[in-house]
Parts: C-alpha cells; structure tokens; sequence
C-alpha cells in the first residue's frame, strides 16, 4: 500500500497518461481529482489506521452491546474522538494535492484547468521571468493552505503526534 510513496511519480507518468485518455478524462478534473486520490489515499489509511487503533475497543464493542449497528459505532462513537486525526491527514492530502505539479501539468492542456503551479511556471519566459507575477502568485497561491491551517490549527495541533505511539 506504500509502495506507491516509493516509486517516482516520473516513472508512472506515462502508463497513466495512457490510462487517463483510455478513459476520456484528459483535460478534466475528474482527471486530477483520481490522480491525487491514487496518490495521496495510500498515506492517508497507513495514518488513519494507526489512528484509529490508539482508539480504545470498548467503545465500538459498548454500541454493539446496546444493539447498534457498526455504522452507528463508527459514527457516533469513533468519529468525534477522531476529528484531530481526520483533520490532520486531510490536511496533509490536501497540501500534498495542492502543490502537486508534474500530473497537472501533464493531464491539463488549456488554461482554465491549469492549478495554480503550473500557472506560476507559465510565468517563466524563454528570455526573462516575471519575478513579481511569480512572487504575487506565489502568496496568492499558499493563502488557501494558511487559512485552512488557522481555521482548523487547534485539531491540526492535537492529530500531529495522536497515533505515532500505542499506549
């Protein structure tokens, strides 16, 4: 499951660009949106799971003792105490998505389905870059990431050490 971490995304590039226009979705967000899922799912379990079993198993074993369904244990018992975690490694995927630049700029081809990296390397002329633009679009494009993080910095802080160890 994280062999895919492993492998350079540069050699899967073109075993996938063939899949992806095999399937019609070159030049579409389905496109990126399955990309970064393939990419970024492996990591997000492996972190998710060594969540989870920090969880003690009373608590799920306690609402199928009452007559619950797992569903209800997952939900109204194991997801509430979860929220750091689950804000963590979305947190993480999300950036991971975000800056991501070698598949958006290989599986987009106009310009409004460009992400904002590979709109900040259109700024590179062949003579001269716009050292400015860059710069603009830069802090433009890191303001997303640093609201998310302030909105949601006291689950983040609590998630980044939660499951690194098993009592």
């Amino acid at each position: 499951m994280t062999l895919v971490q492993a492998v350079p995304p540069i050699t899967l590039l073109i075993p996938y660009m063939s899949l992806i226009v095999s399937l019609k979705l070159f030049n579409t967000y389905g496109a990126l949106v399955l990309t970064y899922m393939v990419f970024t799912l492996p990591y997000a379990i492996l972190m998710l799971t060594g969540y989870f079993n920090t969880l003690p198993k009373d608590l799920d074993e306690a609402v199928m003792i009452d007559g619950g369904t797992r569903f209800k244990a997952l939900w109204s018992v194991l997801v509430p105490p979860s929220v750091p975690g689950l804000v963590s490694v979305g947190m993480y995927t999300f950036m991971q998505a975000w800056n991501e630049y070698l598949f958006a700029l290989a599986l987009t081809k106009t310009n409004d389905m460009r992400t904002v990296p590979v709109g900040i390397n259109l700024l590179m002329g062949q003579h001269a870059y716009e050292w400015n633009q860059m710069m603009a679009m830069s802090v433009l494009g890191s303001l997303p990431i640093l609201f998310l993080f302030l909105f949601f910095q006291k689950y983040f802080i609590a998630g980044m050490t939660a499951g690194s160890v098993k009592n």
